[in-house]
């Protein structure tokens, strides 16, 4: 698989995964196995997840955010893997560490390493700047 095949993958799936939930074509990017590898802050972290278990992640995380988009700044790929920067932002729109809904536009920036295994995604190692969100939360809270 190439270089600009995984880009495309993995631009599908942020799009139709992450930002439209369209959670049925799950095994259709993700792995039997899916490892969670670093990602602080998250639930899941140092866990593997088969498609039921990452589909509840993907519900989990989105339902506070339903309409949140992510936007690719840059993709790198690799032999068995893929870095990609990214923009975030959703309307919070449900209850979300402690915050109630405040219906504010909230943005997060980070970065992931997706690894592959036969054309699919099969972990990640993920960095992203959840402080922002929290002080963003506090915010609009006050």
């Amino acid at each position: 698989m190439t270089g600009d095949q995984k880009k495309q993958i993995l631009s599908e799936f942020l799009d139709r995964i992450w930002s439209r939930g369209d959670y049925d074509a799950i095994p259709d990017f993700i792995a039997q196995r899916y490892a969670i590898l670093n990602d602080p802050g998250d639930p899941w972290e140092g866990q593997v997840l088969d498609h039921p278990g990452y589909r509840d992640r993907i519900e989990k995380s989105r339902a506070p955010f339903p309409d949140q988009s992510f936007d690719v700044v840059s993709m790198l790929a690799d032999d068995d893997a893929i870095a990609v920067s990214w923009n975030w932002q959703g309307t919070h729109l449900g209850p979300v560490a402690g915050f109630e809904a405040t219906g504010k536009i909230i943005t997060m920036t980070g970065m992931t390493i997706y690894g592959f295994e036969g054309g699919l995604l099969n972990s990640h190692w993920q960095v992203a700047d959840r402080l922002g969100v929290f002080m963003q939360l506090r915010a609009n809270a006050a």
